[in-house]
Order: C-alpha cells, then sequence, then structure tokens
C-alpha cells in the first residue's frame, strides 16, 4: 500500500517568548498597537523563527507548473497549451511573477511538476531557472479515474519536499501555473474542508455564466465519482492535481525546517490545506498574502482561521500576491529590530 510519511513538524508555540516579543514591540517609541497588523505581524515571525530578532535572508519563490486532465471537459476558459506557454513567458521574465521578483529581490525558479511538454527538447533545456521534477505529462481525467495514482501523488509529495531540501534562505512563496487547477481547489476544498461544492467554485480564468454552470456540474460529478475518497492523501490523489500535490510537498518540509511559509490565493491555500491536514502543525508557519477573489478562497480562508495581509482583487496566481505582500515582512522585521524604544531614545513611556 502506497503511503506518505510527513516529517515532524515543530510546535512553535512558547508563551514566555511570545510575551517577551510583546514587550519589545510594546516599549517601542509609539503608543500601545498603533503599528497593528505590522506588530502582530512581527511577533508572528519571531514565533515561526523562535527568536527575539526575527529576520528574512534571501527569499525564494517556487512557481509550480501542470497541465490538468479535467480540462478536456472544458472546465477552463483558456486552452491547455498555456501551461507550457507560461513556462516559457517565467523563462524569458515576462510574467507578473518576474516583474514583483526582480522588484523585491526574490529567487524565482520555475518547477515543471507535470507540464504536457517536453523542456528536454526545448531551448530552454539548461535553463538555470527551470527545474525538472516531472511526474507525468498532466494529471489524468478525475471525471474517469483519480487525478493521480497512489504512486504518482507520492512521488509529487516527494518531489515537492526534495525542491525546498537545501534551498537556500528561510522564506518561501509557492506560486503555481496549472490551466485547471482552480476545479482541483474547488474540489480539495469541498472534500478536504465538507464545503458545499457550489460555495466552492468560481470563474477561474473569466468563464461566462453558461460556462461556470457547466463547470460546477463536472465538478459535482467529480466529487460523485470519488466519494469513497475521504482520507486526505486520497482526496489529494484522487481530487487534486500534479502541482498542487507538489506544493504541499514543498510547504510540509519547508515547515519541517521553520521557514516562513507566505502564501498566496486560492490555488496555494488549497496546497497548504492539503498540507496541514497530512502533516498536522504546517499552517503555524503560513502568514496569508492576501485574499482572492475566487469564490472559494474566503471559505478556505476561514478553515484554516486566516487573517490575509491585503485584499487588492487579485486572482492571477504566480504567487504574485505573495510577493505583493512580501515588504510587509520586511518592515515588520525592522520595526522590531530598528525602531528605538522609549529608554533607548530618552523619551517617557506610557508606563514612566
Amino acid at each position: 500500500m502506497t503511503t506518505f510519511t510527513a516529517p515532524t513538524i515543530p510546535n512553535i508555540e512558547n508563551n514566555e517568548l511570545r510575551q517577551q516579543l510583546q514587550q519589545i514591540i510594546d516599549q517601542k517609541t509609539k503608543p500601545l498597537g498603533a503599528l497593528g497588523r505590522l506588530e502582530t505581524l512581527a511577533v508572528q515571525l519571531g514565533m515561526i523563527q523562535g527568536t527575539l530578532t526575527p529576520h528574512i535572508n534571501q527569499p525564494q519563490i517556487r512557481v509550480f507548473a501542470a497541465d490538468h486532465g479535467l480540462t478536456k471537459h472544458g472546465t477552463s476558459a483558456y486552452p491547455s497549451a498555456v501551461p507550457a506557454q507560461m513556462v516559457y513567458n517565467f523563462l524569458q521574465g515576462g510574467a507578473a511573477i518576474n516583474v514583483l521578483a526582480r522588484q523585491h529581490n526574490i529567487e524565482l525558479k520555475v518547477v515543471d511538476a507535470g507540464v504536457d511538454a517536453d523542456f528536454a527538447n526545448s531551448p530552454f533545456k539548461d535553463h538555470a531557472q527551470l527545474l525538472d521534477y516531472k511526474v507525468r505529462h498532466g494529471s489524468r481525467d478525475a471525471l474517469t479515474e483519480p487525478a493521480m495514482s497512489a504512486a504518482e501523488c507520492l512521488a509529487a509529495l516527494e518531489n515537492g519536499m526534495k525542491v525546498v531540501e537545501n534551498m537556500a534562505g528561510n522564506l518561501l512563496i509557492v506560486g503555481e501555473m496549472g490551466i485547471g487547477n482552480t476545479s482541483a481547489a474547488s474540489l480539495l476544498l469541498a472534500r478536504l474542508g465538507d464545503t458545499p461544492i457550489n460555495d466552492c467554485i468560481g470563474r477561474g480564468t473569466g468563464l461566462d455564466d453558461a460556462g461556470l454552470q457547466h463547470k460546477t456540474s463536472i465538478l459535482t460529478q467529480v466529487l460523485a465519482r470519488h466519494s469513497e475518497a475521504k482520507a486526505p492523501f486520497d482526496v489529494l490523489a484522487a481530487l487534486g492535481g500534479l502541482e498542487i500535490a507538489m506544493m504541499a510537498g514543498a510547504l510540509i518540509q519547508a515547515a519541517s525546517e521553520r521557514r516562513i511559509l507566505l502564501i498566496d490565493g486560492f490555488i496555494a491555500s488549497s496546497a497548504l490545506l492539503a498540507a496541514e491536514r497530512l502533516a498536522p502543525g504546517v499552517v503555524q508557519y503560513a502568514i496569508f498574502a492576501h485574499h482572492s477573489v475566487e469564490p472559494g478562497h474566503a471559505h478556505l480562508l476561514k478553515l484554516l482561521n486566516a487573517e490575509p495581509l491585503l485584499n487588492m482583487g487579485m486572482r492571477l496566481g504566480e504567487g504574485s500576491g505573495a510577493a505583493l505582500a512580501y515588504p510587509l515582512l520586511q518592515s515588520a522585521c525592522a520595526i522590531i529590530n530598528e525602531m528605538a524604544s522609549f529608554n533607548d531614545a530618552g523619551i517617557s513611556g506610557q508606563n514612566s
């Protein structure tokens, strides 16, 4: 029997450390709580890293790309050729995530998790930013069989872990490119989160009303087809996608190494939900970047007890919302490490 054995996820909770971090923040030259979410963010970063002086070094973005067999049923407004074309765009530096990664000096690499293309015979075969962890050429058609066999799902999880092993830095953003992956994310939310499928489904790449109705019909049938899949691993294999499974593995490995997880939108959050169910404790390391306009994301955020930093009306994926929120984490670290206390500045504080 194929099973996944998750690494141990360290528990970050430490009441003494939390109180010390809060005391440092409260003694800064400002009224109590005046920096709002920036203060709680600084405390969260300190807790994740187990230190009074949180810092970020060499932040990393890994964009996981794959195709989805379910798209043959017209669940997306875009053709299945797009993931391969977008991988080329990433490697040429032309996508939104490339722009944001350059702006914020975040290292970006693209992971071929299961794109239905042969990059080994392309001009980009030796590109430094392309990582080949392909499990198969796209997931299977989940309407007729599991999206991944148990062996394929296990390989995707383990490959995701390998992507993170020996990776530089202490912060990870997982992004994705996969036409049809809002369907997979919706299916995972419905089953793992016990959420009505109608509440999970959005327009994805831009479906019209008829397209949305058709997508809902197909996904309802997929859930019925795999009604026996209940355990987290079985659900991920039956309903997920290669890039989502690989993202889940990457998040699990990163949490086991006490890295900061800066979580993007709907797809990344669905990978986090799968990771948390497979390896409880992963979510302790997650900072939620933004609130996607995909309807299912609100339900995912509630399930994960998450309060995202931004609400920009975005739904691009790629890790773009997380890259946009990244400077807030830098600011939180700077405030706790560099801002003077009342005592440092010789200013009478609130308790003086």
